[in-house]
């Protein structure tokens, strides 16, 4: 089957985009709309209704009056509910990863792998609804009888970012709402497909109308969102700079935020650790979803004695890998998101370059024949990075593989904490008391030693710094969405 003529199928499956509020599909919106265009054919294949602030409006006023009705019902049921949720997120599984690759240009294996995240994030979540509890603080003649009680907090804004929001579903959605809040959901305009299917799921499996609210929209929307005072609180996963915007919004009314934003992960190869091994972390991971991840291992430090060999295996690993249709399931790297995104990473390679500040090794060229139409880059391995430069400071958010030297543990450790992010580190290594050390002095969320995952459904991920705070998976990821009362009885 022709590559374009597999995308064409596959669009029939995309849903009819509308906004879902009260349980209730809104077509149009009152800021225009947005033409989605496919990253692997440059065609449009959907019109996105964009919400203004009276769609807004309307779909706060519906989540906060679901909220008391939401919140008192048994723990039990919400549980029940998420459940089925979960079960129909797995019966929908190859669809789901169909529209994920068609919204961002995911290849269909990192887009069924997100979904089967999703899953697990639904799976669990449901599973707390109903063991969250408070505890006794004192209970003696003095003090008398004190003890917390959690409480959902309300109407929670949710802003899911465009590289894979079917995972970001479940690990904002589904924890806000096993904790008893309800929902309003702002996709971005550009990755809009799941979260149309996975709001008609979550109606399929029970959830009453107003809890979940779904509006469509750009930066008109969320600046509508952010700052309206029926919002508890928010939780926004993107980049430092809408970052910036969302808190100016939100300082308005106080309200609170989680804020997932990105990273420069440093992955520390020493002299002794599998290279084989760590090449293959570093390559497949680090291009996953063509490199347009916060957590990537894409910031690579290698130690001397084996630098110029490792460089060596990551370039001939990295012009293997396959690169085209998102849809195929021999294909590794897919499309960036845009024309301008492909403008713009092409941009820092190519300066880095031209400033002597990177050396490319393989890649650094857009793709042209059967991939011209779409906007696919060759993955790309700068070596010789210099540590200060742009290349290395700045998240590129493409598929590039920057590479610089150390020579001891403690540069490394100067190198690794050297950027204002603090998302994630990786550390490739055979000697346990080296794993124990950097574990306390890498400055990042999450360490992943040896081919760690970026993240896990049942452990918190969140960073420090540039990287946003707030936490999201296992226990700290619902605590987000509640606050404890005390209640003091005489």
């Amino acid at each position: 089957m022709s590559f374009h003529k597999r995308h064409a199928e596959a669009a029939v499956q995309i849903p009819a985009l509308t906004h879902i509020i009260d349980g209730k599909e809104v077509g149009g919106g009152t800021a225009d709309s947005h033409e989605h265009v496919n990253a692997a054919t440059g065609q449009v294949q959907a019109v996105v209704p964009m919400a203004g602030a009276s769609e807004v409006e309307a779909a706060v006023a519906a989540a906060n009056a679901a909220f008391p009705a939401w919140r008192g019902m048994a723990p039990e049921e919400r549980r029940r509910i998420l459940q089925r949720l979960g079960d129909l997120i797995g019966e929908n599984a190859e669809t789901l990863a169909t529209l994920s690759s068609l919204e961002f240009g995911g290849v269909i294996g990192f887009s069924r792998h997100l979904g089967m995240i999703a899953q697990k994030f639904t799976n669990y979540y449901a599973g707390w609804a109903d063991r969250l509890e408070g505890q006794v603080v004192t209970h003696d003649q003095e003090s008398g009888f004190v003890y917390t009680v959690p409480e959902p907090l309300g109407t929670i804004a949710v802003i899911v970012t465009w590289n894979g929001p079917l995972i970001s579903l479940g690990m904002k959605v589904i924890p806000a709402l096993a904790a008893g809040n309800t929902v309003v959901l702002k996709p971005a305009e550009i990755s809009p497909f799941t979260s149309q299917k996975f709001v008609q799921l979550a109606e399929q499996a029970g959830l009453p109308p107003g809890v979940l609210n779904l509006i469509h929209g750009g930066s008109e929307a969320g600046t509508a969102l952010t700052g309206h005072p029926g919002i508890a609180k928010i939780t926004f996963t993107g980049g430092p700079a809408t970052a910036h915007r969302i808190l100016e919004a939100a300082a308005r009314n106080l309200t609170p935020a989680v804020l997932e934003l990105g990273g420069k992960s440093a992955n520390l190869v020493f002299a002794d650790a599998d290279l084989e091994a760590a090449c293959l972390h570093t390559t497949l991971v680090g291009l996953a979803n063509a490199g347009q991840g916060c957590a990537l291992p894409t910031r690579v430090l290698v130690q001397n004695e084996v630098y110029g060999r490792f460089v060596e295996m990551l370039g001939a690993t990295v012009q293997s890998m396959a690169v085209g249709d998102p849809l195929d399931d021999a294909t590794v790297i897919g499309p960036v998101i845009s024309w301008a995104a492909s403008e713009r990473i092409l941009g820092i390679v190519n300066e880095a370059s031209a400033l002597g500040e990177g050396r490319i090794v393989v890649g650094g060229r857009r793709l042209d024949g059967d991939l011209a139409d779409g906007w696919f880059l060759a993955p790309t391995v700068l070596a010789d990075v210099d540590p200060n430069s742009s290349v290395a400071q700045k998240e590129i958010f493409g598929p590039v593989i920057s590479v610089m030297r150390f020579g001891s543990e403690e540069e490394a450790v100067a190198l690794a904490n050297g950027t204002g992010y603090g998302l994630s580190s990786y550390v490739q290594t055979r000697d346990e008391r080296r794993i124990r050390r950097l574990v306390t002095q890498l400055r990042s969320g999450t360490v992943g030693v040896n081919g760690g995952d970026p993240l896990t459904y049942n452990a918190p991920f969140g960073g420090l710094g540039l990287s946003g705070y707030g936490k999201e998976g296992g226990r700290a990821g619902i605590d987000e969405f509640m606050h404890l009362k005390t209640v003091l009885v005489r």
